[in-house]
């Protein structure tokens, strides 16, 4: 897979700066972390954008049935995802640092436990990038940081290849369970609510998510094996050894290499 250039095609801003938009992907299994971890990003980049890879769910109807259990699966890979409309957002905003105007995110209905972090760390790396924010747009360029976050986000290439920063949230099976079985359900994209079934995080939840990143890490150990390069660049980060400060703390080192 090539590692995609986030220089190539760059748009320009009304006020004729040159746009330079950075794909930042933040990947992980259900109940990881992942989605809180980019919602401290995006109180840090200045006019970053969240795109969630669960608002590219095909329709509720189209999520195929489990031909084991008779349930619907909204996990594995193949299914749980429309690919061809998200790698078109993603290459759309790539191009112009728009989100097409179709999209629509459900998000903000599903409501999320708050996992604190310092603010003192919010604060100092809050600065630092407005102070670039600032610094780069004297010399004629503006970044739009665009975070997105998924239980797939490293399994279809395409998706990779738009994709300028790619870190993945792991935790240990017994502490994601705990937590997916602590939620209450999902809206969906119709307005609809899902509550999981019976078994349905050792039946369809964690097998689907070992199906879909055995392949990245060595030894297919999806909770201990290191990136085998599949994914290039992909850094792993644990859940359990690391803070949510230290997340924070990691990620935004990581962005300032990009840059």
């Amino acid at each position: 897979m090539a590692a995609s250039d986030p220089t190539t095609e760059r748009a320009t801003t009304e006020d004729g700066l040159k746009l330079r938009v950075i794909l930042v992907g933040i990947g992980g299994a259900s109940s990881s972390g992942k989605t809180t971890l980019s919602k401290y990003l995006r109180s840090i980049l200045p006019g970053s954008i969240i795109l969630h890879q669960d608002d590219f769910a095909p329709p509720q109807e189209l999520i195929p049935v489990h031909p084991v259990y008779q349930v619907q699966d909204w996990d594995a890979a193949e299914g749980a995802i429309d690919w061809p409309r998200m790698v078109t957002a993603l290459r759309e905003v790539k191009r112009t640092g728009q989100i097409p105007p179709e999209h629509y995110s459900h998000d903000h209905l599903n409501p999320q436990e708050g996992v604190p972090v310092n603010v003192d760390v919010l604060e100092r790396w809050k600065q630092r990038f407005t102070d670039l924010d600032r610094e780069r747009k004297e010399k004629g360029e503006k970044f739009l940081w665009v975070l997105v976050d998924g239980f797939l986000l490293f399994w279809h290439p395409e998706v990779v290849d738009t994709l300028d920063v790619k870190i993945l949230l792991r935790a240990p099976h017994d502490v994601l369970r705990d937590r997916r079985l602590a939620r209450q359900g999902y809206h969906t994209a119709e307005g609809g609510f899902w509550r999981d079934p019976p078994n349905y995080w050792e039946q369809i939840v964690w097998p689907a998510y070992v199906d879909a990143h055995k392949g990245i890490v060595e030894n297919g150990d999806v909770e201990h094996g290191k990136s085998n390069g599949k994914v290039p660049g992909l850094e792993i980060l644990e859940g359990l050894e690391i803070s949510m400060d230290a997340m924070v703390e990691f990620a935004c080192e990581k962005l300032m290499t990009v840059v």
